[in-house]
């Protein structure tokens, strides 16, 4: 048996399967890998509890804590982690990922301590089972009321279903975004696309929180992203897309705003081309140090922009910079004497991230949860994060 005929096996099975039955296919295929269990994890909204898929063949099992355990450690540094060997066997935990958007982890139980190769088979069918869990969560409930531990105000069900994956990657571009809070969100939003060797990111705030505030700045977002997306599919260039952005969002509610950060990366060159309307700048951080703050505003809100032209900003970028773009919820959270949170701490959390060497997806969720800890876990306004890694151009074939 192997990992190959796990794999079979699981395929097979995965055409007609129902969320329900995920976690006895995964105990099913798991005597093919040599083990005695797989058990399915998935990652609450939050991103701070790792909850099990139950079934009837599974063991019984306990949520588990990210923070400060070695399943939280496997999810938040991609990577296989081992615990120690007992006279019961090993128990080592796998990420389960989605191309690089973060499911969850798999727990792998054998009766013997398992080697490198055994460990890599477990990664493979761990990407299977990844994909299993997002194919099943299209269609059915079961999986998204369990990762759910709060009630879904309607606003954010609204906005939450228009938002791309929190995480992409290719050979040249990492792209990471978070928006918090998860149950009852104000107007922010954030949207990408990696079209060719152009990568595609925008960040919205739309004017408006509260319940009814709230749910009137979730349709002017929404519809931001609806024409950032028309615009964006159209081939419109960076100017004409802000100027599709403005005439369809004064054309719903002239009395509305929403301020926006609109950028275009050539993956080629690295030459990153910046339209800030009215939103906070973004920071540009090179080998661990910010080298650049970004210019703002460059460009009148959205709805005002038929008064002035936009001026496009463009920077140099050179491979392993990032970029990371925010909202003013990030820098204007107060603690409890009123003190923001500010820009200026924003830049040392994001330095000391990038010395610790963490993915991009896990740099944005220990951002947005040290801003929730500084406010004691009460958000004043939507905290949003988007963050570009850019790699430079690959290798080519043969190098």
């Amino acid at each position: 048996m192997s990992a190959l005929d796990a794999v079979r096996q699981l395929l097979r099975q995965g055409y007609r399967a129902r969320p329900e039955d995920l976690a006895d296919m995964a105990m099913q295929a798991a005597p093919a890998l040599g083990v005695t269990a797989l058990i399915i994890y998935v990652v609450d909204h939050k991103q701070r509890v790792l909850l099990p898929l139950r079934g009837s063949l599974s063991p019984e099992s306990d949520p588990v804590l990210v923070d400060g355990t070695l399943a939280g450690r496997a999810y938040s540094t991609l990577e296989p982690v081992r615990g120690t060997p007992d006279t019961a066997g090993e128990v080592v935990w796998v990420p389960l990922l989605d191309g690089s958007e973060r499911m969850g982890v798999l727990r792998v139980m054998a009766d013997r301590p398992l080697d490198e190769q055994a460990v890599a088979d477990c990664a493979i069918v761990a990407a299977l089972v990844g994909e299993l869990v997002v194919t099943c969560d299209l269609y059915s409930d079961t999986i998204e009321r369990l990762r759910r531990r709060e009630p879904m105000r309607l606003a954010a069900e609204m906005l939450r279903a228009q938002l791309p994956p929190l995480t992409f990657a290719t050979s040249r571009t990492v792209i990471a975004g978070i928006l918090e809070p998860c149950y009852d969100v104000g107007g922010d939003a954030f949207d990408y696309a990696v079209n060719g060797d152009t990568a595609h990111l925008a960040l919205f705030d739309a004017v408006g929180h509260g319940s009814a505030g709230g749910m009137r700045a979730v349709v002017l977002a929404s519809i931001a992203i609806a024409a950032y997306r028309n615009a964006r599919r159209a081939g419109q260039d960076l100017t004409a897309t802000y100027h599709h952005l403005d005439e369809a969002i004064r054309d719903h509610d002239r009395t509305g705003m929403i301020t926006a950060v609109l950028a275009e990366l050539d993956q080629r060159t690295g030459v990153l081309q910046v339209i800030s309307a009215g939103h906070p700048s973004g920071i540009v951080l090179r080998r661990g140090r910010v080298v650049t703050v970004l210019p703002t505003p460059t460009a009148l809100p959205v709805t005002l922009g038929h008064h002035r032209p936009p001026v496009i900003i463009q920077e140099a970028l050179e491979p392993g910079d990032q970029v990371l773009l925010y909202t003013d919820g990030i820098t204007e959270a107060r603690d409890r004497d009123g003190k923001p949170f500010g820009t200026d701490r924003l830049i040392d959390f994001a330095q000391r991230a990038l010395a610790d060497q963490l993915p991009a997806a896990e740099t944005t969720r220990r951002l947005v949860h040290a801003i929730l800890e500084y406010q004691d876990d009460r958000l004043q306004d939507d905290a949003t994060v988007l963050l570009l890694h850019w790699l430079g151009e690959p290798p080519a074939p043969g190098r």
